[in-house]
């Protein structure tokens, strides 16, 4: 990606996370948190991809993706009044689950801290 595809793209994060957290009221979607858009060259497809500490099962995760889902029509409008490009991409919603991992991973290091 280039400087510009990575600069619009946090641009976008940023503006996505602000209109879940004020705007979207649907309770599927609760504690989300954006980690990283990847933004086509052409700007014409974005993927947003998500973690949440609720996410713990296959379940949620398909819950809060199809929440995600039914906004993205509406996150796409509203972006279209808040940034300065001429072309809003498509919205795409992925899982994330380095957080979880890395959550893990850490509860992992303190048990065999505490064992040793």
């Amino acid at each position: 990606m280039t400087r510009r595809t990575d600069r619009v793209g946090e641009q976008i994060r940023g503006e996505l996370a602000t209109l879940l957290r004020d705007e979207v009221g649907d309770p599927r979607i609760q504690l989300v948190t954006l980690t990283q858009v990847d933004l086509s060259p052409d700007f014409r497809n974005a993927k947003i991809y998500w973690s949440s500490p609720e996410a713990d099962s296959q379940e949620v995760r398909a819950k809060i993706s199809n929440g995600l889902d039914s906004a993205a029509g509406f996150l796409r409008t509203r972006l279209a009044s808040l940034l300065v490009i001429r072309r809003v991409p498509q919205l795409e919603f992925r899982h994330d689950p380095s957080l979880a991992l890395a959550t893990r991973t850490l509860e992992l290091i303190r048990k065999v801290d505490a064992d040793g």
